[in-house]
């Protein structure tokens, strides 16, 4: 069913903190679903936007939330910048910042507040599947190519996503790319012989043909568009079925 779809530019608190985001809504007739939209490393870009547009059009309201509403969106460079940035990233804080979200869109008109979802892309997917193992209000989450291991844990990043991942308290999808250069497939395939031994309700799929940011088609050199077109239907279908979206 094609909706209209309305977008704007919004903000809410947390403690004394305002989190920018951004929120698309559909045009419905009953309470649907609340979705998270967590972007890339890059912070909440034009992409994202769209993003969210093409969730609202499904049936969900959708937040895309700006991680770095405190510092300001980075400039940066190469691999190293990028590594050097997350792992600067408190985890705490960010997952703290989802929760909110999470209570933000609860409490939106036309938003079930029993049904709240998180999806999220490159450190936007790590940080789903975190929240997706401490935020008691997530109900389900979908991740594209979230990086799973850390080389070290400390006091900002207690934690890694497979350490994590036993925790698990909603259903889950794992989105992945065979030719990833960020995730092995080695770690992929820990997650999810992890989430087996621990009898967690989750799918994994491994697109071959496919490396890191294959859905995002404002990066040439990285969208792999059939195997997008395979996994935005595999996740949507996903969210709609463990959110009782309509």
């Amino acid at each position: 069913m094609k909706r209209t779809v309305v977008g704007t530019e919004v903000s809410f608190k947390r403690d004394d903190t305002e989190i920018k985001a951004y929120q698309a809504s559909p045009e419905r007739d009953r309470n649907g679903a609340g979705l998270i939209v967590f972007p890339d490393v890059h912070g909440l870009s034009e992409h994202y936007r769209d993003v969210a547009r093409r969730l609202a059009a499904e049936g969900f309201t959708a937040l895309a939330i700006d991680p770095y509403s405190r510092e300001g969106t980075p400039k940066l460079g190469d691999l190293e910048e990028v590594f050097a940035w997350m792992k600067a990233l408190p985890d705490q804080r960010i997952l703290a910042d989802v929760a909110a979200a999470a209570d933000h869109l609860a409490a939106q008109p036309g938003v079930d507040a029993n049904a709240i979802g998180i999806t999220g892309f490159c450190m936007g997917g790590q940080y789903t599947l975190m929240a997706a193992c401490t935020i008691d209000r997530i109900a389900t989450a979908v991740s594209w190519y979230g990086m799973l291991r850390y080389d070290q844990t400390n006091d900002l990043k207690p934690a890694s996503p497979l350490d994590l991942a036993p925790k698990l308290k909603c259903p889950y999808l794992g989105l992945f790319g065979a030719e990833d250069p960020i995730i092995p497939t080695a770690d992929v395939e820990e997650l999810r012989s992890t989430l087996e031994r621990a009898n967690k309700t989750f799918e994994i799929e491994i697109y071959q043909g496919a490396g890191h940011a294959f859905f995002n088609d404002t990066r040439e050199a990285m969208y792999r568009p059939e195997v997008a077109k395979k996994a935005w239907p595999r996740a949507i279908a996903f969210l709609k079925s463990n959110l009782c979206s309509a």
